[in-house]
């Protein structure tokens, strides 16, 4: 692809260098050739992108006075976001191979244009599957699911039955989505728990990608909703019921329970434990193994933009290291009982100075 054609599609200014350069990938700048493309957005690496052999460097505009010889340069607000997407563009097509022959794709399975289904893989009776998208080796395309257009669904993971998937999803190895929630009926005389019926639908809208080994449940008798956007790492649990928001992002080995609600553009870190019937507001974000108890309401109101939450409950970072800060002092004070029976603090020669 040439230079113009991706600045075309991708925007940015080329203030010097050839529109013609041909441009075949992108790399690192330590192993870029003429070829490639590299960025730089800070100061730290502009140097070495400029001193790199790549033919076409991407920087944030009027970094640098002069530029040196020979090099295309673009001018982007945002040079990484312009390299990942460019990424996207100068990726090999994969080969469309069609049906594998060991592949086990029911009669009345419709296949649009385009699909492969490859090896071992198994689309069930009833199910849809868009065009261009990719069933890979061993997955399992349960009865009725729908799939939609450039989806690509990765060797072994597994829609169950009443899942329905939107256009360019990506759903990696090991994924398991549309499997019963974890909903139990106790018996008080016998104490034998009974299923509360799972008999509901798991809906994943377009440009949602789902992480290798993470698992997202039917709605019991409604829906699980995963909104557009929303990027899931591996190793993710969402329960069932739930509606996670359009572009949030769940880190890998969060759990979010059943019936809870995630707003748009939400960031939940790693190991971030949810309650169930929890509502966290747009924008929030839940620092690493930060938790929310179950029917609470956490949200950005009165806070600064950008306030990290942390601990259990969730509350703003300053404040639990305030907390800890007092906690660690009271830990350092003996305790002992006047002549007049009350507790009072004693001190040893280290304690509040430090």
């Amino acid at each position: 692809m040439t230079l113009s054609d991706l600045i075309d599609r991708l925007g940015g200014k080329l203030v010097q260098g050839d529109p013609e350069w041909m441009v075949d990938a992108v790399s690192l700048s330590e192993r870029a050739n003429p070829f490639d493309v590299v960025f730089a957005d800070s100061s730290a690496t502009i140097l070495k992108a400029l001193s790199s052999k790549a033919g076409v460097i991407v920087l944030l505009p009027g970094v640098a006075g002069s530029y040196p010889r020979g090099k295309c340069i673009v001018e982007f607000d945002n040079p990484r976001l312009w390299f990942s997407r460019a990424a996207k563009l100068l990726a090999p097509m994969l080969p469309a191979t069609g049906v594998h022959q060991k592949a086990v794709v029911m009669q009345d399975a419709i296949l649009s244009v385009g699909v492969v289904v490859e090896a071992c893989a198994v689309v069930e009776s009833g199910a849809r599957i868009g065009a261009h998208t990719r069933i890979e080796a061993g997955a399992i395309i349960g009865h009725g699911v729908q799939v939609g257009e450039k989806c690509r669904i990765y060797p072994r993971a597994v829609l169950y039955p009443g899942t329905k998937i939107g256009d360019r999803v990506t759903v990696h190895a090991g994924a398991v989505l549309g499997a019963d929630g974890f909903g139990y009926v106790r018996d008080s005389t016998t104490g034998a728990y009974t299923q509360f019926p799972q008999q509901g639908t798991l809906v994943v809208e377009d440009d949602v990608e789902i992480g290798a080994n993470s698992t997202i449940d039917r709605g019991a008798l409604a829906e699980t909703r995963i909104r557009r956007g929303t990027k899931i790492d591996n190793l993710v649990h969402v329960g069932h019921n739930c509606d996670i928001g359009e572009d949030v992002i769940l880190v890998a080995l969060t759990g979010i329970s059943g019936s809870s609600s995630i707003g748009k553009g939400a960031i939940l870190a790693g190991q971030v434990g949810i309650g169930d019937h929890v509502k966290v507001g747009p924008g929030v974000m839940l620092g690493g193994q930060a938790g929310v108890l179950s029917g609470k309401t956490v949200t950005n109101k009165g806070l600064r933009p950008g306030t990290v939450l942390w601990g259990t409950p969730a509350r703003p970072l300053k404040q639990v290291l305030r907390e800890q800060v007092m906690l660690m002092r009271l830990a350092r004070l003996g305790w002992r009982k006047s002549s007049g029976g009350e507790v009072v603090a004693e001190t040893d020669s280290k304690t509040i100075e430090e």
